[in-house]
């Protein structure tokens, strides 16, 4: 990177001493304006050429979360909780599971039985607008 910055500062100064020599804004057709802004959009062309590395991040583990309700509840009840006790939850039963990733709400679901294993079938993703609110 510092040899390309070296490299652009070289050919500014070479073109500021050019245009010193000539007198003028302009020298032998060259404009120093024009002749920086081709430099800077060579660079922008190169860098927005690259789409997106999208397999950089499909390896990035993350946290799926099943939320089936919950419930608050003071420490001194906490502690009076035993074997066989029943926790009451703010959800009705039969009510769609939050799907949640890394904290963040992604879509509802229903919690469904495959090959003896628990797993959910979704029934409502969430959409890409109702993400970013609940980021804020």
């Amino acid at each position: 990177m510092d040899d390309q910055n070296n490299d652009l500062r070289r050919q500014r100064d070479a073109l500021k001493a050019e245009i010193s020599a000539s007198g003028n804004s302009k020298a032998d057709g060259v404009d120093l304006e024009r002749a920086n802004t081709s430099i800077g959009d060579e660079r922008l062309q190169n860098r927005n050429a690259a789409e997106p590395d999208l397999e950089r991040v499909m390896d990035i583990p993350v946290r799926l979360t099943l939320e089936v309700g919950g419930t608050d509840m003071a420490i001194r009840d906490l502690l009076q909780l035993h074997q066989g006790g029943v926790v009451e939850l703010d959800r009705q039963a039969g009510e769609a599971l939050d799907v949640l990733v890394n904290g963040t709400l992604i879509a509802r679901g229903e919690v469904v039985v495959v090959d003896e294993k628990l797993a959910i079938r979704l029934t409502e993703v969430v959409s890409a607008s109702e993400r970013l609110q609940s980021l804020k």
